[in-house]
């Protein structure tokens, strides 16, 4: 788990990079945590029920609640997702806090 909070992070300072904004790196850094946790509960549940073909595998095998049992998959994209929108919203405040307001 703490490999993907970095993975996260590093997309999101990459995100901050080129864009000059926290929270669209936040927003990249939880698309790739959501859609690496999807990617692999399709291949759970190929394993589990596809016979270990693709083929096998319904449009929604990904979503199928029996593959989402354990808390690991769980833990594995909520963390970096609220750890990236922790420091976002932490940065973006620092940013803010030093600007002159009306």
């Amino acid at each position: 788990m703490l490999g993907h909070v970095l993975i996260a992070l590093l997309i999101m300072l990459l995100g901050w990079a080129l864009l000059r904004n926290w929270t669209a790196g936040a927003f990249a850094a939880s698309a790739w945590a959501v859609s690496r946790e999807i990617t692999q509960a399709e291949y759970r549940w190929i394993e589990r029920f596809g016979e270990g073909l693709r083929a096998n595998m319904p449009w929604w095998g990904g979503f199928d609640p029996r593959i989402w049992t354990k808390p690991d998959p769980w833990l594995d994209w909520l963390v970096p997702i609220l750890v990236t929108i922790l420091v976002s919203a932490s940065a973006t405040h620092a940013a803010n806090s030093g600007r002159a307001r009306p």
